[in-house]
C-alpha cells in the first residue's frame, strides 16, 4: 500500500511534532525530574491523524487501574492524551523510537508469553500504580475488528489485590463510532494498517467513556467479567466466551 498526499502531510506534521517536543521534554526531564510533554505529544498526535477525543465520565486520578477495550494502535495516543494514563505493554515493541517513546510515558513491560511469570507481571503493574499516572490495561491481549470484544484476561488484574487497598479499577470503553471497523486492526499487516489510517479522510471522532469504578471486594476474574460485560454494554457490542476471529486466547 503506498501513501497518499494525506499521509505525507501527516508524517511531516508528527515529525515536526517530535522535533519540537522531544527536545523540551528531554531539558524538562533532567531539570525537574519529570515531564508533562508526554501526554501532551501524544495528544497532539492524535489531533494530527484526525481524532477529536471527546470524555465521558470523570478522569482517573492516581492508583486508578483503567481496564480498557483495544480496537487499534490508535488508542495508546488517545486514552494516554485525554486520560493522562501510562500503559502495560509487551516487552517486544520493535522499533527502538517507539521503544523510547514508550519509555517517556512510563510503559510498564511484561512477558505475556511467560505464563510462570504472571505474578511477578501483576506485581509490575501493582508498583506502577503506585506513581502519579493511572494505569491502563488491555486484557484482551491483542487488537480485534472492532465487531466484538475478544475474551478478557484475568492475570493482570491480580495486581489490584497485590497493590492493596486504595486502588480503584475503572472500565474504559473507547468508542469509535460507525468507524470502529474502518480502524480496527486484525489480519492486516501492520505496516498497511498504519498507511491507511495516516491516509484516512476527514476526522474521526471518538468517546471515551470512562465508567463508574468496579467493587474493590471482588477477585480478579471477578473484576474482569465485570469490566467487560460494562464496557461490550456501553457499546453495544456481543461479548462472547470464545474469540470469534479464532486464535487461542
Amino acid at each position: 500500500m503506498k501513501l497518499n498526499a494525506r499521509a505525507v502531510l501527516r508524517i511531516a506534521g508528527l515529525l515536526l511534532l517530535f522535533a519540537v517536543l522531544a527536545p523540551t521534554h528531554v531539558v524538562t526531564k533532567v531539570v525537574f525530574r519529570r515531564s508533562p510533554w508526554p501526554h501532551r505529544f501524544l495528544s497532539a498526535a492524535a489531533w494530527i491523524l484526525g481524532v477529536r477525543t471527546r470524555v465521558k465520565g470523570r478522569r482517573p486520578g492516581r492508583g486508578t487501574l483503567l481496564v480498557a477495550n483495544h480496537t487499534s494502535w490508535l488508542d495508546i495516543l488517545i486514552l494516554g492524551g485525554a486520560l493522562r494514563s501510562t500503559f502495560v505493554s509487551k516487552d517486544e515493541l520493535g522499533h527502538p523510537l517507539i521503544h523510547w517513546l514508550a519509555d517517556q510515558n512510563g510503559t510498564v513491560y511484561v512477558k505475556r508469553a511467560h505464563r510462570k511469570g504472571a505474578k511477578d507481571q501483576a506485581s509490575a503493574v501493582a508498583r506502577a500504580l503506585e506513581g502519579a499516572k493511572p494505569v491502563t490495561v488491555f486484557p484482551e491481549g491483542t487488537t480485534g475488528t472492532g465487531t466484538h470484544l475478544l475474551p478478557f484476561r484475568s492475570s493482570l488484574l491480580e495486581a489490584v489485590a497485590l497493590a492493596g487497598r486504595g486502588v480503584r479499577v475503572r472500565p474504559v470503553a473507547i468508542d469509535y463510532g460507525d468507524a470502529r471497523t474502518q480502524v480496527g486492526w486484525f489480519d492486516e499487516p501492520g505496516s498497511d494498517n498504519v498507511k491507511r489510517i495516516l491516509g484516512r479522510r476527514g476526522t474521526l471522532p471518538v468517546t471515551v467513556n470512562v465508567l463508574a469504578a468496579l467493587d474493590p471486594a471482588l477477585d480478579r476474574k471477578q473484576l474482569t467479567h465485570e469490566a467487560r460485560e460494562r464496557i461490550a454494554e456501553t457499546l453495544r457490542l456481543t461479548s462472547p466466551a470464545h474469540s470469534p476471529i479464532g486464535g487461542e486466547r
